[in-house]
């Protein structure tokens, strides 16, 4: 089996968890390869499987079955920037903070090694944005698996973002910036905005306003098969455009659009995880002693 792993680095107490996936993956026999920078952190610090080589952006992932994203949900962000439309199957180790979309704790790794190779896991597609701009701002990298912001820079004045669904005025919103968050993107920057929890299988995008100065103005659900765009004004010149977690600024006349990906981001998920249980554990649903004792939370 060909893997690739990319991470971020990872304190001591994880480092015995990570040592022994590279000892399984080398006593299975499996073609590893590593990010390079993530090597570079690793060589001083664990011992890797013989024959491991590096890959860096711009290598072709062809071939690879499966890629471990080792660190936390930003870690993942970015690894679905370096599989894109090869839809390789992801699957996240949690060696950082929250941990929503990477859920396999480190003593949960030999499990989910073992499942990879008997196959008892289910993949969820997950929907991914895509930002048009002109002039190109993300050139290559234009799609992201959580939401795209547009957000005031360099000064304490509002921005007005007039925005359009499918070339029809739908509203100009005076606020600190806008925020379009896919299915998944829903437990993330939309969800401090107001903004709902969707399914991962829900086909809709998130439009929510960032601190609005309109108080009736609320987050709007919308079809993911519609066209968003963006015409943005203010006292500044210049604005952020963020995807996920990489951010540029642009100038005002810039044209944005933004529309579902043609390609999805593929998630392992083993049998005992799913979306529901990861709600209730992470955002703490049921915590409420009305509950039946015993309830699974």
């Amino acid at each position: 089996m060909k893997i690739a792993i990319l991470g971020k680095p990872f304190d001591d107490e994880a480092a015995p968890a990570i040592q022994a996936l590279l000892d399984d993956l080398a006593a299975r026999k499996a073609e590893v390869l590593i990010g390079e920078a993530f090597r570079t952190f690793l060589d001083n610090r664990l011992r890797l499987p013989e024959g491991t080589t590096e890959f860096r952006r711009g290598d072709s992932l062809r071939g690879v079955q499966y890629v471990l994203s080792i660190g936390g949900d930003g870690t993942l962000l970015d690894t679905v920037t370096y599989v894109g439309s090869l839809q390789i199957p992801i699957l996240g180790i949690h060696t950082g903070r929250l941990g929503f979309l990477a859920t396999i704790t480190p003593d949960r790794i030999a499990q989910a090694i073992d499942a990879l190779y008997k196959g008892h896991f289910n993949i969820e597609e997950r929907s991914l944005i895509r930002v048009d701009t002109d002039p190109d701002v993300f050139g290559s990298l234009n799609f992201g698996l959580n939401e795209f912001s547009v957000l005031k820079r360099d000064t304490s004045s509002m921005i007005v973002v007039h925005t359009y669904i499918d070339g029809e005025y739908l509203n100009s919103y005076w606020a600190d910036g806008l925020v379009v968050a896919t299915p998944t993107g829903s437990t993330g920057y939309s969800l401090s905005c107001g903004g709902p929890v969707m399914l991962p299988q829900t086909n809709n995008f998130i439009i929510a306003p960032v601190c609005p100065h309109n108080l009736n103005v609320r987050p709007l659900v919308v079809s993911d098969q519609s066209v968003i765009s963006f015409e943005i004004e203010g006292r500044s010149t210049s604005y952020m455009l963020a995807l996920d977690s990489r951010s540029l600024p642009v100038e005002a006349s810039v044209q944005i659009a933004v529309r579902r990906e043609t390609f999805n981001a593929r998630l392992v998920k083993l049998n005992h995880v799913n979306f529901l249980s990861t709600l209730r554990s992470k955002l703490n649903w049921g915590l409420d002693r009305r509950n039946p004792a015993g309830i699974q939370l």
